[in-house]
């Protein structure tokens, strides 16, 4: 029932946006940015302005960088005894250790939880995304010819706009400012059109992956370590955070989500195995169909 009432509807949304890149083909990268820079922000803003803060976000941002980072030890780990390259070993770091919580995610905690869920996820979103431009871009940066991310990472967060969108809405909530009527609506009409616009972007962007050169062992691995183990840890996790039901609930479908879409724009720019991490990003994107309610009937 979960497959039809959950992962259905949000793969058919993907569907649209996968179909329109082949039949008609659109320039992803404009429109990625505009929704990154112009739409995420006013999402963002609005959870943060309505969300009523208490230590459960510290919790959860303590937890989403633990997780990573225990991935990042698994990986290093199979790295270690599969000798593979730094190339290599970056690569399986940005498919195994990222989850897509944006554009898949957020919109199966709506589906699944309604509101309150939805809010919880748009703060998780945000977490995961610093993850990803902080220590994402660090690894993709790494595995390149410069092979130093440091620098580039931290500009990168100077230059997320979703970060700006957070810290206006808890400043807007601490001073309790006001928006008004027309703002409100103007808010809420940008906001709810941000996640279906990028589930439609990510079904342009998996339209461009090759699986031409599908590296079997690596992929078999790193889907493993992203589909299963990830959301395991995060059960191990959950029996330590001091949190509600719900949000453990949450965190463990994340967990299971498959590779970010953003890993493959990291890896293509840094040169760091991109044909691998593209193929683990669209192979664990449908594997998810199976996995996801699986996940569902276990958490649930």
């Amino acid at each position: 029932m979960t497959f039809f009432t959950v992962v259905l509807p949000v793969f058919s949304i993907f569907l649209i946006g996968f179909i329109g890149e082949k039949k008609i083909g659109f320039d992803t990268r404009t429109i990625s940015t505009m929704t990154l820079y112009l739409m995420s922000p006013v999402l963002v803003f609005r959870t943060f302005y309505t969300i009523e803060f208490n230590l459960d976000y510290l919790y959860l941002t303590v937890y989403t960088f633990a997780l990573c980072f225990v991935l990042i030890l698994i990986v290093y780990i199979v790295a270690f005894v599969q000798k593979y390259s730094r190339a290599e070993t970056c690569g399986m770091i940005l498919a195994s250790s990222f989850m897509n919580n944006g554009n898949y995610g957020t919109p199966v905690a709506l589906l699944l939880f309604g509101t309150a869920g939805f809010d919880f996820a748009i703060i998780l979103m945000v977490i995961q995304q610093l993850v990803m431009c902080t220590v994402g871009v660090y690894y993709a940066a790494k595995g390149g010819e410069e092979g130093d991310g440091i620098k580039f990472a931290i500009r990168s967060v100077r230059r997320m706009p979703t970060v700006y969108g957070a810290i206006t809405g808890v400043l807007f909530q601490i001073c309790h400012i006001p928006i008004g009527d027309a703002l409100t609506k103007t808010v809420d009409l940008v906001a709810d059109a941000t996640i279906p616009t990028v589930m439609i972007i990510l079904g342009m962007q998996l339209a461009k992956i090759s699986l031409r050169s599908i590296q079997k062992s690596k992929v078999t691995l790193s889907i493993l370590i992203k589909l299963c183990v990830s959301p395991c840890i995060s059960y191990i996790f959950t029996l330590f955070l001091p949190i509600d039901e719900m949000m453990k609930q949450i965190i463990i479908i994340m967990a299971a989500m498959p590779t970010a879409a953003n890993t493959t724009m990291y890896a293509v720019q840094f040169n760091t195995d991109p044909d691998f991490v593209s193929s683990a990003t669209l192979i664990s994107t449908l594997l998810s169909l199976v996995t996801l309610p699986l996940i569902f009937a276990i958490v649930l």
